[in-house]
């Protein structure tokens, strides 16, 4: 297979979805030789807002060196089953997410390369070089993120060109950090979603209950956010100790808030349960 973009074909499946269009909006300014496959009606309206054209999935896949899933978690599983035995020999798919891929629902090909990325985002103490940048909280439009990738099978040829496939379609990219599928389920959902999400939103709902008592909306926002950067920061960059009227609080906060076990959410057993329910593995979804 050759290295040179304008000779690689990508298919991108659900390329008139959320993630799909910023992909899209991505490759579209390289050389690949892209193609767009998208069912839903209102995906397809937004391909064709950007002036390009779908391509049907059969076509697609019977000539795509490398097919990128920008489809929800819990249909990448039966639709890896139903397009795998379509794809032309030494093909590449890319997964956009580690569940399907750690849960064992991905249909695979002995002659076929798997890999799985994930964007970091832009970094929260990150400098950003412009305002749109800085705006750009998601990543993949103008501000700089980092970004993590698995070879879950697969020819390492194939894995260095995904990569630098990866690179593009989330760019900007800083740095690309090459990891196994499990330290990725592990830093998402267990560690980004099932700890960092949730907290986020107890946060949220801290400042939402100190409304409700009373406390002036602006002033309640103003304080939260500068009060949830603050220990942000003293806990990830150590620009500061946390003072030692604030240790008692947080260690009040632990043990009011937190079970004592809750670093249990990184094991095996945790990982399967919460990936069990976000894939819907006991209500698989069919597809269409």
């Amino acid at each position: 297979m050759s290295n040179q973009p304008n000779e690689i074909t990508i298919a991108v499946l659900g390329a008139g979805g959320k993630m799909g269009c910023r992909i899209t909006d991505n490759l579209k300014q390289t050389d690949y030789r892209l193609l767009l496959c998208e069912q839903a009606e209102n995906g397809i309206a937004r391909i064709a807002q950007r002036g390009l054209s779908i391509t049907p999935n059969d076509e697609a896949l019977a000539v795509a060196d490398y097919i990128i899933l920008a489809v929800p978690d819990a249909v990448i599983g039966p639709l890896s089953e139903k397009i795998v035995s379509q794809l032309k020999p030494g093909a590449t798919v890319i997964l956009l997410d580690p569940a399907a891929a750690y849960a064992k629902q991905v249909a695979l090909r002995d002659d076929c390369t798997f890999v799985v990325t994930h964007p970091c985002h832009p970094a929260l103490f990150e400098e950003q070089d412009t305002p749109e940048a800085r705006k750009d909280m998601f990543g993949g439009i103008a501000a700089k993120q980092d970004i993590v990738i698995a070879l879950q099978q697969g020819s390492e040829e194939n894995f260095d060109i995904a990569e630098q496939i990866c690179i593009r379609m989330f760019a900007p990219v800083t740095q690309c950090h090459r990891i196994t599928v499990e330290h990725m389920a592990l830093l998402e959902p267990a560690a980004a979603e099932v700890v960092a999400a949730a907290a986020a939103c107890i946060m949220k709902e801290a400042m939402d209950e100190v409304i409700r008592m009373g406390v002036p909306e602006a002033a309640a926002r103003s304080f939260m956010l500068g009060h949830i950067q603050i220990p942000l920061a003293i806990a990830f960059n150590n620009v500061n100790p946390f003072s030692d009227a604030a240790k008692i609080a947080i260690n009040y906060g632990y043990d009011k808030i937190f079970k004592p076990d809750w670093k249990q959410v990184f094991t095996k057993e945790s990982l399967d349960e919460v990936l069990r329910l976000m894939l819907h593995l006991d209500e698989k979804p069919a597809l269409k």
